[in-house]
């Protein structure tokens, strides 16, 4: 049996994106069909808070419920995240790059516009908070990168050069052998001709 083969039937059969993964948007999907008339709490297509929703309407369609998943899950685990960063323009991630090099303020990232997932909707980061504080550096951090990566999310936090543990992404199904560089180069070029970065 080709699992990946039996999910992208059933994902044709729900009328959901056919990736040959079983995601947040599969299994909301299986359970609406098989339990029409349950209303659970919370489910990976529920509105989180207003902070997050605003930055994951930034977001490409396929990894919004992944994001609003990532906040509901670490919630029920008493991990309180909002969603703080998602889709830049290349001249937003430029400006980025230009802290602590060219402006003031620490570097936070190496990546030049069109060389961050953030330039193309398919990058988001969170914060840990308490009540109302933000919390720059926390165990808690490593707690949702499991959570995200269980998801089936890729994690900051396990990259070899700059860590970044805030950060997440939901790489293509096109670009599961790729290194990140190619990967990059790709979704540069898809961009420019129109074409979806899942397509």
């Amino acid at each position: 049996m080709n699992i990946p083969e039996v999910i992208r039937a059933i994902q044709t059969a729900l009328g959901v994106d056919v990736d040959g993964y079983a995601g947040p948007a599969t299994w909301q999907a299986v359970y609406d069909r098989i339990v029409p008339d349950a209303h659970p709490a919370i489910t990976t297509s529920d509105k989180v808070d207003d902070r997050s929703e605003k930055v994951i309407a930034t977001l490409l369609s396929e990894v919004q419920s992944y994001a609003r998943a990532l906040v509901t899950k670490a919630s029920a685990d008493g991990i309180t995240i909002k969603v703080i960063s998602g889709l830049r323009t290349y001249d937003e991630q430029n400006d980025l790059y230009a802290q602590g090099r060219t402006k003031p303020g620490k570097i936070v990232t190496n990546a030049r516009g069109g060389y961050s997932n953030h330039n193309f909707g398919i990058a988001f980061d969170v914060g840990v908070f308490e009540g109302s504080q933000y919390i720059d550096e926390s165990p808690k951090y490593k707690a949702v990168g499991a959570i995200g990566m269980d998801l089936g999310l890729e994690w900051g936090g396990n990259r070899k050069t700059i860590q970044d543990e805030p950060h997440f992404q939901l790489r293509p199904n096109w670009a599961g052998d790729l290194s990140e560089g190619d990967m990059l180069a790709e979704l540069r070029s898809r961009k420019e001709s129109g074409e979806g970065a899942y397509a």
